[in-house]
């Protein structure tokens, strides 16, 4: 789980492009949007795409999405437990 937690935050920083963030400055239970990491909807959206292009993982129910999206954790766990066998 840590290292996919590494993984996940080098794959966020790229994939929304931000430049100024290292992986060490986003914590595992750190929220992503608003008050946290201060991700929006559009970033949202890439972050779906991050995880149909790195796992190969769809999400079934967009209303998950907070829930999924809540921290790197949150996305860890649900890529553990939806990853494609």
């Amino acid at each position: 789980m840590e290292k996919l937690m590494a993984d996940l935050k080098a794959q966020i920083i790229e994939q929304l492009n931000l430049q100024e963030v290292k992986p060490e400055d986003i914590g595992d239970d750190q929220p992503l949007f608003k008050d946290g990491l201060g991700l929006d909807s559009i970033d949202a959206l890439e972050l779906i795409v991050l995880l149909q292009q790195h796992y190969r993982i769809r999400m079934a129910n967009p209303e998950d999405g907070p829930k999924i999206f809540h921290s790197v954790r949150t996305m860890a766990e649900f890529i553990t437990a939806n990853q494609p066998a």
